[in-house]
């Protein structure tokens, strides 16, 4: 477990829990098992955990616990396998969105503009889009839309046709090339910035990890019980973004609905009052906890 990384905020997610020793709790992003450690501390014997992960890898952290349970699948399909162990309804969710340390620091998984390696960056090793398909195949338009909504990239056209031009000589293949190829769009003296945004918006396209947020945050909403808590830390704006409008509006952009008696139609009310921090002593000791946001919402 010591390669993934330290879990951020880790009392703050507890916390929010707010455990009760004889419920059912889901934590979504396995990874090293940290937090899925820490929930079982704090449930009885009669308490339960599932724990979801499609990376085959965080497999190796497995926790010998008959509360425990492992789900090898995106947290996309909550709902169904929650229903399939007959976890419905339960008390609290926790997601820890991102990439672990432990696959930035695998050169051969293509996450990490650190290493060459194939351009790769699947979160599930069996799924079939890699990043090398969407920068050899996908045509202007649809990379100038990835690097412009997921990397946020203000030349993020001629970015797009900037690739498509290199790879008429030659496939782009590793991460080196990739890097070569754009090397005169890159702005001088922010490099590693500029890098992180392109590998961000590959990465996104390659999971779906957009669309895989919103159908998991309408489903742990459904799952949840009354009363039970849903903990989510992102590490990037797009996906702040939709965790702080679900919670607040029950939907992912325009105006929050009304019922007949115009009370607001949501699922969820907000426990935080805005997105919680990492404290500047933990930002000194885990860098990762720098970009992380916190919220906590309840089941109404």
């Amino acid at each position: 477990m010591s390669e993934y990384h330290v879990p951020v905020m880790l009392d703050e997610c507890i916390e929010g829990l707010a455990i009760k020793k004889d419920g059912t709790y889901v934590d979504v992003t396995f990874g090293g098992g940290g937090h899925s450690r820490e929930i079982l501390k704090h449930l009885g014997p009669d308490g339960t955990l599932l724990a979801f992960d499609q990376d085959a890898d965080a497999q190796q952290n497995l926790i010998e616990d008959k509360r425990f349970v492992f789900v090898d699948q995106n947290f996309r399909y909550l709902k169904n396998f929650c229903r399939l162990h007959g976890a419905i309804p339960v008390d609290g969710i926790l997601a820890d969105l991102g990439v672990s340390s432990y696959q930035f620091d695998q050169a051969e998984r293509g996450f990490s503009i650190r290493f060459d390696a194939e351009l790769d960056m699947r979160m599930n090793q069996l799924g079939d889009l890699t990043a090398k398909d969407v920068v050899n195949n996908y045509t202007v338009t649809e990379l100038h839309r990835i690097f412009g909504i997921y990397g946020e990239i203000q030349n993020a056209k001629s970015l797009a046709e900037t690739i498509a031009t290199a790879r008429l000589n030659a496939p782009i293949v590793t991460i080196a090339d990739l890097k070569n190829a754009i090397s005169n769009r890159i702005p001088r003296g922010k490099e590693n910035k500029y890098l992180a945004q392109v590998f961000q918006a590959l990465r996104i396209e390659v999971n779906q990890e957009l669309e895989a947020l919103k159908e998991f945050l309408v489903q742990s909403a459904e799952v949840l019980a009354v009363g039970g808590r849903l903990v989510v830390m992102s590490y990037h704006s797009l996906e702040d973004r939709l965790v702080k409008n679900f919670i607040a509006k029950g939907k992912f952009s325009g105006e929050v609905e009304k019922d007949f008696y115009g009370n607001n139609n949501k699922p969820l009310d907000a426990v935080s009052r805005g997105a919680i921090t990492a404290s500047d002593d933990e930002i000194k000791n885990n860098n990762r906890a720098r970009s992380a946001k916190l919220r906590i919402a309840v089941k109404k």
